[in-house]
């Protein structure tokens, strides 16, 4: 199954954090991973930002070995919709509305997102 890893998700990973082996097999399956483009803008945010860029830049081609979805009309109307219903922040919303577009089962650290169908959560554990 297609599974999309949230922000959060990428970020713990990037940044081997404590439940970094819980996004590792999603993200190592590129055949499966889909990768919203806004996700790609957060994390690639979030490198320059607490990194470097040569870290963001490799943040996003390790990124972008996995299916990148633009965020299209259809996906954006539906998102602002599915965020209002769920009282999701925008970029959640485009997140999991990409998932479900796509099928896919959602991984996140998000607790917006808890219990939301299709929706893998791990508890945040503090960074190392």
């Amino acid at each position: 199954m297609p599974i999309i890893v949230d922000s959060s998700g990428w970020i713990e990973y990037f940044v081997d954090g404590p439940n970094a082996d819980s996004f590792a097999s999603a993200i190592e399956d590129t055949d499966n991973l889909i990768v919203p483009s806004i996700t790609l803008t957060e994390v690639y945010r979030w490198m320059l930002r607490e990194a470097s860029e040569p870290e963001a830049l490799a943040a996003a081609a390790a990124m972008k070995q996995g299916k990148v979805i633009p965020l299209d009309d259809q996906i954006s109307i539906l998102a602002a919709e599915i965020s209002h219903r769920h009282k999701l922040p925008l970029a959640d919303g485009i997140i999991y509305t990409t998932a479900k577009h796509q099928g896919a089962e959602l991984i996140t650290q998000d607790s917006d997102m808890e219990g939301l169908p299709n929706v893998i959560y791990v508890r945040h554990s503090k960074r190392k």
